[in-house]
């Protein structure tokens, strides 16, 4: 416990800017860990501050990624990326659907964020609209980890918040895998939908 406050003390004396830079830096690198940056800045900052670190940084972080793709996406160093054929048909089901899915996958820490990135860039959703589901998305997703990882020194001493921590991020996981599967479910039964609707007019 000791050893946790000196970090958390070190982590506060380097500065809230490190706070938002960290998870700005993760929408760029989506390997890094951005459950310990949310957890950090709770600790260091508390409930409301960390929390307001860690969403901003993960908003701006994710739509300058948005901005970038939607800019640079379709030149040919990135068609590597761009002719997936996963990828172009999430961009069409995005597109039909809008905000709901959108929002469904960036409420859940564990599905890909920068997958959600890279295909609203692509799409033709307004920067408006996908700033505003970001917003959104991102609020309950980083709330949600504040909340469980604001009192991170307890998880300690008490054993029972430890196990209830544990469960969330498990119910988290399997919740956000489940709605992913349900949307891919669903972009497959689209794209089938639509390719028959095609063969029967062109048999016509």
């Amino acid at each position: 416990m000791e050893n946790i406050t000196a970090l958390y003390e070190s982590y506060r004396s380097i500065g809230p800017f490190i706070g938002f830079l960290l998870p700005f830096i993760e929408a760029f690198l989506p390997f890094l860990p951005l459950f310990v940056f949310v957890f950090a800045n709770a600790g260091a900052y508390g409930l409301l501050f960390g929390f307001l670190l860690s969403w901003g940084g993960s908003v701006a972080g994710s739509y300058c990624v948005f901005l970038i793709i939607r800019k640079y996406g379709r030149a040919k160093f990135l068609n590597f990326m761009t002719k997936h054929h996963k990828v172009e048909r999430l961009i069409l089901w995005v597109e039909r659907n809008g905000f709901g899915p959108l929002f469904l996958l960036l409420c859940f820490p564990f599905t890909p964020s920068a997958l959600v990135n890279l295909v609203a860039g692509l799409s033709n959703i307004s920067k408006h609209y996908y700033l505003w589901t970001l917003i959104a998305g991102k609020a309950v997703m980083v709330f949600t980890i504040t909340y469980v990882g604001y009192d991170i020194r307890s998880l300690i001493t008490n054993p029972l918040r430890t196990i209830i921590v544990i469960l969330v991020i498990v119910l988290l996981y399997i919740v956000g895998k489940i709605i992913e599967k349900r949307l891919n479910r669903k972009v497959e039964e689209d794209f089938r939908r639509a390719a028959a609707d095609k063969q029967d007019t062109e048999d016509r």
